[in-house]
């Protein structure tokens, strides 16, 4: 069995798809795959209604009110579905540290309502994202990752041969995404130092429409069990600042609870099973001898032993100039998805 890609006139179901990545899968999916119906599940009315104002009067977008915590709604709202992407989570990492059962009860308990719905309603394909806080995790939203990720990886044992196939993709920080740190920088007022965590911190810098085509990779090159890794540049936390604000003061705040100074998206215990492509790596589990299968695999290269994949060794680094460009270009967008 081979991956495919998502096929023409399909019917899709997003979770979580009133968020940041919602905003960009859903106008470049029904362009790209011109789906028969892409499903918009989530939990909040109010987005689904500001949502539905953009695309409400494309007859292949449908909205459904749901939770991944309820195991009976989405039985239902599968029905008929041939792929999923998998993007609801409780993700803020104060809010998970200080409301830790409700990041449960989403985060894996959504998970695995999910893969049993999946499996039972006979979707074709389910990929997930997860995070780079899901690699060797410091906190607990992180750890709800690693736990969900694992819950995919195993999915294909639960489905048997011919049954869902499930996938993983990972990556860090969206640029310019709500609540992130370039458009809280342009929200400060003119004259307001911004505030640095610490002046070491380094982050990875993937944009929205990299992630989607990254999800659709995951579609076409997925045997399961894989998780798809993107290469993507570092910044500095300062050279950010800098890029946002020219010539802006600092102050150092210090580090928030659960938070990392670098973002890392394989660890070296990853590595025995890691593979290298152009574009991306991709992690192969162990269970089951896949990591050695030929067919999933590919034309992959095995890492180094010792392999890591963290925001501060890493080799491609995007410049101040580059990162004020995109700023400029994408001005009208930023901080709204």
């Amino acid at each position: 069995m081979t991956g495919d890609p998502m096929e023409k006139n399909a019917s899709i179901l997003l979770t979580g798809g009133t968020g940041s990545f919602g905003s960009h899968f859903v106008p470049m999916t029904l362009e790209n795959y011109d789906p028969a119906r892409l499903i918009i599940y989530s939990r909040d009315e109010m987005k689904q209604w500001e949502m539905a104002k953009k695309f409400g009067d494309d007859p292949r977008v449908r909205f459904f009110i749901g939770d991944v915590r309820d195991r009976d709604r989405l039985y239902r709202a599968l029905d008929g579905v041939d792929y999923v992407v998998h993007a609801a989570a409780t993700k803020i990492v104060p809010t998970a540290e200080y409301n830790p059962f409700e990041c449960v009860k989403t985060n894996i308990n959504g998970a695995m309502n999910l893969i049993d719905a999946c499996i039972d309603k006979g979707v074709k394909q389910c990929v997930a994202l997860s995070t780079d806080k899901a690699s060797s995790p410091v906190n607990l939203y992180g750890a709800t990752k690693l736990a969900s990720d694992k819950l995919f990886v195993s999915g294909n044992s639960y489905a048997g041969a011919g049954g869902c196939r499930f996938a993983v993709v990972r990556y860090g920080n969206v640029m310019g995404s709500r609540g992130s740190v370039i458009p809280f920088f342009k929200s400060l007022p003119d004259d307001a130092p911004l505030p640095i965590t610490d002046p070491r911190m380094t982050r990875f810098m993937i944009t929205l429409p990299q992630g989607v085509e990254l999800v659709w990779h995951a579609f076409e090159d997925m045997i399961g069990g894989e998780i798809y890794v993107k290469k993507i540049p570092s910044m500095t936390i300062m050279d950010i600042a800098r890029a946002c604000v020219p010539g802006a003061e600092t102050k150092v705040v210090g580090v928030r609870p659960g938070e990392k100074l670098h973002e890392q998206m394989i660890g070296e215990e990853d590595a025995p099973h890691t593979y290298e492509y152009d574009e991306h790596y991709k992690i192969i589990p162990a269970i089951h001898n896949w990591s050695k299968d030929p067919v999933r695999i590919k034309n992959g290269v095995k890492v180094p032993e010792g392999f890591s994949y963290v925001s501060d060794t890493n080799e491609d680094w995007m410049s101040v100039e580059a990162l004020r460009d995109w700023i400029d270009e994408n001005a009208d967008t930023i901080g709204h998805f």
